[in-house]
This record gives C-alpha cells, structure tokens and sequence, in this order.
C-alpha cells in the first residue's frame, strides 16, 4: 500500500479511526442485509460491500453543494457524508412507507437505492447549497450517467451565465459554480452506450464531473474480457485524456484497497473540477465483492477458488487494516474494539428500523382481527369467515397486505348476509384505499401550488391590426420573451444555437442572449436530456431540443426511468421541470413518420405529453410549463411554421391550460375528437361535410397527458350521440388511448346511437413523398367517408351510399 509520506495530505488519527469504523460498519450492515433478506424479511438485497474504502476517500471531498448521481453500491459514502443512518439503510431493505423512516423514497425503491431530499413539504426548494445532495438513484445500468451530465452543467451555467449569478435566483443553488457532480458506476455497466456518451460530453462541455468506476472485474457472472476491449475501461478511454490545448478528462487510475493513494487520487481529481471545471474519470480497479452481485445468486458459482482467495486477500478493509498497524496508528485490539462496536452499532440500529417497519403495520392488522373477530361473531356458522380468522392470526410478519386481502375475502363470503359487521368492513376498506393511494400511488406528478394543472389558462388577445405571420415567428416572439423575463431558463440541442434551430424557432436569439444560454450541441440526445434533468435538479429551467419525434427514442430510457418517475420514486422529495422541445406529425419516411404517440404514452406516465395543434397554443404550452414545477414533452406541429397564424398582443401572458380540450367546430350530428396536425385534416373534412348537410363538432384535445379533466367531450357526444378518436399514430394506438378514455371512464357509452369509431394510420411507417404520407396515414377523404358511412347508417335515403 502507498506510504503515508508519498501523498499531498494530512491524516490524523482521529480521521483514520473514525474512516475504519465506518468502513466496518458499512460491512456489517451488508452480511446483516444479506441474512435479512434469506430470512424474508426483504424480497431482494444489494449492497455496497468490497466498496467502503474508496467511498470513504471519495467522500472526503464531497462539500455542501456538491451532488451524486450513483448507482446501487454507494452505502458507505452516504454514510460518511451523513445523508443516510444505518436505520435508514435497513427502513429502505424492509420498504417502510413513512418519509421519515426512509427519506430517500419511503419504501417504494427496493434497498441501496439512495437521494437526498431536495424539497419542503410543500414542494419548494430548500437551499441545496447547505447541504449534501444525491439525486434519486435508478436501477437501469448507466442510467445515472446522462443525470450526471447535467448537475455538471449547471455549475457551469451558474458560473459563466453573469445575469444569473448575480440574481438572487442562484442562492439556493450555486456558489458561483463551484459544485462537482460526483458520479459512480460498475465496470460492465461502463460498456453501456450511456457511459460512453455522457464522458464524451463532459470532455466536450469541461464540466466539473467526477466519474468512479468501481471495477470488480464482473458483471454478475460475465468477466471483463467480454465486457470491455483490453479488458480495461481506462485504456479504452486514453484517447479523452485532456491534453495541452484540448478538451478532454484526466484519467486516474488507483487499486480500491489502498487508502492513501485513494484518498490523494480524490484530492488532485477534485481540484481540478472545483477550481477548473475539468472534468476526471478515476478508474478504481481490483474491488471485490465478498457476498457477490446480489441476493440472488452466489459468485461461488462463476468465480474461481484462485479469484475467490485473492478477493479475501485483497479486501479493502482488510488491507486498510494492515496499513494502519504498519504506519503505527492503532493496535490489533484498538481494531477489535472498533469492529466489536461496529458490529453492536449495527444489530441495535437493524432492530430499530425492523422494530419500527412492524409497528407501521400494526394498526392495520389489529383492525383487521377485530373486524374478523366481530365477523366470526356475526356469521357463527360459515367455517369460511372462521378459518379466515385464524389465517390472519398466524400471518407472520403481517403487512398490509395480509390485513386487507382476508376483509375483502370475508366481504365475499357474508356476500347473502345484511350485518351491521359488512358496513363496517367496507367503510374500514375505503378508508385503508385512501391511505395506501397516498403510501403507494402518490406524486406521480406535481402536488405543490405550483402543479402544472393550478395553473390558469390566459387566451390570445388579438386587436384589428394584429398581423398575420408564419407560426415560426410566433416561436421566435415567445422564446424571446422568455428568456428575456428569466435568467433560468437555457434551451440546448441539436442546431438550436447559431442557426436558430431547423425551424427558425430561436432565430438570432444566441446573438442577443448569448452562447451560454442557448447553445449547440451534438448528436447525442441521451445525454442532451440529461443535461436538462439534471440541470433541472438544481434549479434551473431547461428547454431541451429533440430534434424530430423519431428520435426520441435514443433518449426514451431516461425519459422513461428516471424523468417521469422522478417525483414518485422520492415521494414528492426531488423535481426536475425539464421541458422537453421536439416536432413531429405528418412527416414522410419510413424513418421521419412523426408520430409514435402511443408507444410514447405509456412510458411517460409522469411527464405531461402536450400536442398543440399551431404554434400559439405551443407558445401557452411553453408558459404554463415554466410557471409550473413539472416536465413536459411538447410536440410542435412539423408543418405548422410556415402555416400563417395571427400575432397575439398578449404572447408573454398567453396560458395554455393542460387537460382542456378545445372545441375548435360547434356541429350536431357527430363529435371527432383529434390532436395536433390532424385538426387541420379533420377541419377540411368538416368543411366539405357540410356542404352534404352533415355537420360535425372538432374537438381538438390539446393535451394527452393529462387528457380532458373536467369531461368536457362526454358532454359534446351527450349533444352529437356519435364519436370518432382520429390521429396518425398506429391502429389501437392513440385512438385507443382516447377511445378508452371517454367511452370507459367519461362513460360516453351510455349517449352513443352509433358504434365508436377510431380512424388512424396503417399498421406500417409510412412511405416516403406527398403520397406516401397520403395513402399511409389518415387524410380528408378517409374522414369524409367515415362520417358519411355511420350518417348513411342513420338515415340512408338522406345519406345515400356513395
């Protein structure tokens, strides 16, 4: 191991002990963790073992503002930077609902699944500067890595942006841009497209990213020869390495079991970014594993007795201790000592937490025996409610679960019965739905005063002298004002910068509000959301460009596992109100079709999914967003910049409100309820409907997530009594998605004298050219023949076939 004299730092023994206590507590509470789990108090455990004395060099650097973006084996630096207790660590194991017990996402993440809260109770921000941060980790391999991108980014942002460092809007967030974003990763998940881009863009950005490769040599059973080209990520990474005059990282490279040269690798690595904002990779090689990748399997299976003594050999732990004996710091029993009181620290603050996880469930389970009890009572002669009884009185270890599943079975079998004991049972079971909705279901989006559906809608106003221009000049006005009213708000993406992007939209806006805030970037739209994310997790408001629809695909699992589940998985404790900018609709090309809504809805649950059909209902999308604490993906309409559009004097104001459907066409004989580019489809069709003598209401929806919340179409089809979902997704999509909206929970069914009726595009891309988009997606004719058929149905001598 490196001697003490070779490295720039000062140790004392008070430091030393207090880094080996906590190294031995951070073990025990993994064996523990481990038995916990086979002994079923836990569905699965993953812990951090193999990793403690790297983490703690890491996090002696760590400072107030500073933030992780992690993976699932950080335990030990949570502990050494004091944002996790032991307790907590074991509260999350067991999947303790209560915020209190476990801060980080109140059991609804399974263990080692670490973020510190970033919000009050009410939903607004606390001063991250005074604190340690750690975004909410994920479980996708390299998913950590675009985030990691961004809380970079922001220090950089808050740093170069004069406007904003000088506002009292970066005082809960920034000190002149000196935090480091801290990120972690395993070495086979650094094979992940995700690593390899977001090191790409922080050489290109010079940021002030530490990334830590904590290399076992596996990944799970798979070794590093099949992972990684020279079996070394480092050697990969050479040609990033920042040289005279370029951009680019240093690279380290240090063995995980020597303290020393850790902890002095983390001091030059640190400095470098906190002063520099140069950004460093640490390649922190020869990590065991003592207890393997998981709960799930053993490494004795696909490790060899050769590998399995050199891992007991090289412990860290265990070499930290020698070199604390050699260098003359403690004695063998001093380290008894330690890890005797390690070991009791750890059983006492298990039991607390176990303790406290059986207490939670305990009123639930009292309540349901009484009720059974009394039921049993009641019905003396069913052996069902008897035997159902003694069930739930031998439960070990109830959970809710258990409490509720025997009141609903009991229900069933008094089903014949009229016992005031039934009234009972279901007003306890409405009252338990409301409190686990709250446990299990709640903050999916925004439940603070500045939710996106508080906010009020503002209309266009026009005057007679309000001039007709292209819809990108709307876009242009509206960012304009924008940025003009809000140093926070910065937008990135492909071409958005010097040209203004592919559309105009940001016309000349770089020149007048500088490169820093409205930049270029490259190809690489993973990280471009993740540079808004996490951005966004530090207070800033971004206006992230994904070019077309298509590609949002490159960036679907951030959007999916980390965006849109953000304030759900830390239970209302982070937010990150990234706006996501993109174009699609009526686009040719089996490669550019524009429209992959459905495959999009179902993923983003949590992301408000907005589809304006001109470019001033975009313009009221993009304002309520930023008055707003949520994300949102708004979909331009690809053919709408060049389409005139009246200026409204009230641009800065205009409020379009989510889950407001619009009725663009009064009629009576037939709703369509539509979205986006295909209103002005359907509008055409209308208009030559009419002058058949049908006429048809056009309810443009506005927003598909959230869809329609006051009901609003149930009430056009109580007038038409006919409906037709149309849009230019894949048949069962889209239209499914709406059809089962209205007819199932707006209960439409019960108003229709006609079948409903989705008309959508072919099961296919569509073709390239003007006919290509006509025979593949859904056009005037096809909508004009729809309508006429079902009113042909209702009255063929009017409406004779055609």
């Amino acid at each position: 191991m490196t001697s003490k004299q070779n490295i720039n730092y000062q140790f004392t023994k008070e430091e030393i002990l207090n880094d080996l206590r906590m190294a031995l507590e951070s073990r025990h509470a993994s064996l523990i963790g481990r038995k916990e789990v086979f002994m079923g108090k836990a569905k699965f455990g993953i812990f951090g073992d193999g990793k403690e004395v790297p983490q703690l060099a890491m996090a002696k650097f760590f400072q107030n503002g500073d933030f992780r973006s992690g993976y699932y084996r950080d335990q030990t630096f949570m502990f050494a930077i004091g944002q996790l207790s032991i307790q907590e660590f074991y509260a999350q194991l067991y999947a303790h609902t209560d915020v209190e017990a476990d801060p980080s996402s109140a059991g609804r993440c399974m263990n080692a699944h670490f973020s510190t809260r970033s919000l009050n109770d009410d939903g607004s921000w606390k001063n991250l500067t005074e604190q340690k941060n750690s975004s909410s980790d994920i479980s996708c391999t390299a998913g950590q890595m675009p985030r990691l991108v961004g809380l970079a980014y922001a220090s950089k942002l808050y740093r170069d942006n004069k406007e904003l460092n000088t506002s009292d809007l970066a005082k809960n967030f920034s000190i002149n841009g000196n935090e480091v974003a801290f990120g972690t990763i395993g070495n086979a998940s650094s094979a992940e497209g995700m690593f390899f881009e977001a090191i790409n863009a922080a050489g290109v950005l010079n940021i002030p990213m530490i990334t830590s490769i904590w290399d076992d040599g596996f990944g799970i059973s798979v070794p590093n020869e099949y992972q990684m080209t020279k079996n070394d990520v480092s050697a990969v990474l050479a040609g990033f390495q920042k040289e005279k005059n370029t951009n680019g990282l240093e690279i380290f490279t240090v063995n995980a079991w020597d303290y020393p040269a850790l902890i002095n690798t983390y001091k030059k690595a640190v400095d470098l970014a906190r002063t520099n904002h140069t950004p460093s990779l640490i390649h922190v090689k020869e990590v065991t594993q003592p207890q393997g990748h998981s709960t799930s399997g053993s490494h004795e299976r696909y490790k060899s007795e050769d590998r399995l003594k050199w891992e007991t050999d090289y412990d860290c732990i265990k070499k930290m201790k020698e070199w604390v004996l050699e260098e003359g710091y403690v004695t063998q029993e001093e380290i008894d000592e330690i890890d005797k009181n390690a070991l009791e620290k750890v059983k006492s603050q298990r039991k607390a937490a176990w303790d406290a996880f059986k207490q939670s469930m305990k009123g639930d389970h009292q309540t349901a025996l009484d009720l059974m009890k009394r039921a049993c009572n009641a019905a003396p002669q069913n052996n069902e409610i008897l035997r159902l009884s003694k069930e739930l009185q031998k439960t070990i270890n109830p959970i809710r679960k258990d409490a509720i599943s025997v009141v609903k079975k009991a229900l069933r079998e008094l089903r014949f019965e009229n016992l005031e004991i039934q009234g009972d049972m279901r007003d306890w079971l409405k009252k338990v739905k409301e409190e686990n909705h709250e446990r299990y279901s709640s903050y999916l989006y925004s439940e603070s005063e500045e939710a996106a559906l508080k906010v009020e809608g503002v209309t266009p106003v026009y005057n007679a002298n309000s001039p007709m221009v292209d819809g990108r000049e709307v876009m242009q006005a509206t960012f304009d004002k924008i940025f003009e009213n809000d140093p926070r708000v910065f937008a990135i993406g492909e071409d958005v910068g010097k040209i203004g992007d592919v559309n105009q939209g940001f016309a000349g806006l770089q020149e007048k509000y500088s490169e820093i805030r409205i930049t270029d970037t490259g190809i690489r739209e993973t990280t471009i959301l993740g540079q808004g994310l996490g951005a966004a997790l530090r207070g800033l408001r971004p206006i992230i460009e994904i070019q077309y629809l298509d590609y949002i695909y490159y960036a679907i699992s951030t959007l999916s596992d980390d965006l849109a589940c953000l304030q759900y998985r830390t239970k209302g404790g982070q937010k990150a109100p990234v706006i996501i900018r993109t174009r699609g609709h009526r686009l040719e090309g089996v490669w550019h079709s524009g429209s992959p809504i459905a495959a999009l809805l179902n993923s983003l649950r949590g992301i408000n999914f907005l589809v304006p059909r001109n470019m001033t209902r975009a313009a009221g999308f993009y304002n309520t967003m930023l008055k707003s604490d949520e994300p949102a993906l708004i979909i331009e309409c690809l053919n709408g910049y060049r389409i005139k559009e009246k200026m409204p004097e009230n641009l800065k104001d205009i409020c379009t409100p989510l889950g407001v459907p619009e009725v663009i066409r009064q009629g009576t004989d037939l709703t369509i309820v539509t979205y986006g580019s295909m209103c002005r489809i359907v509008m055409e069709a209308a208009d030559h409907l009419a002058k058949v003598g049908i006429q048809i209401e056009v309810i443009d929806v506005q927003s598909l997530l959230p869809f329609d919340v006051n009901h609003m179409i149930v009430e056009s089809i109580k007038k038409t009594n006919r409906v037709i979902f149309a849009d230019e997704d894949m048949p069962g999509g889209t239209t499914g998605y709406m059809m089962q909206k209205v007819i199932d929970e707006q209960n439409a069914y019960d108003f229709l004298d006609s079948k409903p009726v989705c008309i959508a595009a072919q099961p296919h891309r569509p073709a390239y050219s003007s006919d290509g988009d006509y025979f593949s997606k859904p056009n005037t004719e096809d909508l004009f023949e729809a309508v006429y058929q079902i009113m042909s149905e209702v009255d063929p001598v009017k409406f004779p076939e055609i």
